[in-house]
């Protein structure tokens, strides 16, 4: 399960743009208990959803060439101009080369051979979320696409990642997580396309953790949201159900199943 032990290649930060920032920071708010607040008048709009005064995650304003809605989840780089670089090299694509934030860190935003679009995040004063792993952060990624062998040769050329066969009782699943980690350090999943119900095209989904999913689904609907999967439990992992906020942006909820001592 993902915590604020960043290594490189782990999750570090998530964010969502919205075409409609204050609609966004209130279906947030009011399904999670998030506070928004502004990076400042230079950072055009762009801001922190906080817990408890604990940074979950970012929002940014759509822009007009930013496509539809969405969330992007931003992985660990020590040098984001050298993985970028990698992706490259490895049949993917740069969406948004490298750029410094201020003295915070550097971004980028990538894709991989199946067009999914991730994040990287090389970081400065700032190292990443404040809080993951807990109720109302950030606790599992998935990705979906359409060949794993593919999807996992690209992330480990670019980002060192590493994938293995996890057994559950309804199946195998194929976790992903920094090299040389145990099974507990794994922070993900690797989900083919052709076998999800739900999922149509590549990309990477965030988990957030959450202690009712059943209310977090009904609160969704009464905010306007969608439920695009219903909180269902899956055998070894917990409760989980995958939706979206007004605007479209996907994202999932998990009650994570509870580890055997």
């Amino acid at each position: 399960m993902l915590s604020t032990r960043f290594v490189t290649g782990a999750p570090n930060w998530i964010e969502v743009t919205a075409p409609d920032p204050d609609g966004a920071a209130s279906f947030y708010g009011a399904l999670f208990g998030w506070r928004f607040r502004s990076a400042g008048p230079a950072a055009g709009g762009y801001g922190f959803f906080e817990l408890d005064g604990a940074t979950v995650a970012g929002r940014m304003p759509a822009t007009a060439d930013q496509g539809p809605a969405s969330w992007t989840v931003y992985f660990q780089s020590p040098d984001a101009e050298a993985t970028a670089e990698a992706a490259g090299r490895a049949r993917g694509r740069v969406l948004a080369r490298p750029a410094a934030v201020g003295e915070q860190g550097v971004a980028a935003v990538l894709a991989d051979r199946a067009g999914a679009a991730y994040g990287i995040w090389q970081p400065g004063r700032r190292k990443g979320l404040d809080r993951a792993g807990e109720e109302g952060a950030l606790c599992w990624v998935e990705l979906y696409t359409p060949d794993i062998a593919a999807a996992a040769a690209h992330y480990r050329a670019v980002l060192g990642l590493e994938t293995s066969a996890v057994t559950f009782p309804d199946g195998t699943y194929t976790s992903v997580g920094p090299s040389g980690a145990a099974e507990d350090g794994m922070f993900g999943g690797v989900v083919p396309l052709a076998d999800d119900p739900v999922e149509s095209e590549p990309h990477w989904l965030p988990y957030l953790a959450v202690t009712d999913p059943d209310a977090v689904v009904a609160r969704t609907l009464e905010l306007g949201g969608e439920v695009r999967m219903p909180a269902t439990d899956v055998a070894g992992a917990g409760r989980v159900a995958r939706l979206a906020d007004p605007y479209g942006a996907r994202f999932a909820i998990l009650r994570p199943a509870p580890r055997d001592v």
